[in-house]
């Protein structure tokens, strides 16, 4: 049975069936994907593409969040040092409370 099988696979006609099977099979999903991509634009609906730029976009928004967050949390903690230098001043201390 195995020499069958060895036979089949080493004959080139075979091989070139094969290939163009194969290269039919791709260029129908690829037909395929772009029918589906098309209905769900139709049906207004996202497509993998739609989600995944989505995603780009989200991700990009989520790190300017992040570094806001840490400009903001400096700015507050700058302005509680400056608060904390007044009041000591006023109250006539040499140095500010520190936190502990």
């Amino acid at each position: 049975m195995s020499w069958l099988a060895e036979e089949i696979l080493s004959n080139p006609r075979f091989a070139q069936l094969i290939s163009a099977a194969m290269q039919k099979a791709l260029e129908t999903k690829g037909r395929f994907d772009k029918n589906v991509q098309t209905l769900l634009g139709l049906l207004n609906l996202p497509s993998h593409a739609d989600l995944r730029r989505l995603q780009t976009r989200l991700d990009a928004v989520q790190g300017s969040l992040t570094n806001l967050s840490l400009k903001v949390d400096r700015l507050v903690a700058a302005e509680d040092h400056r608060r904390r230098r007044r009041v000591a001043r006023a109250l006539g201390a040499a140095d500010p409370p520190q936190d502990d």
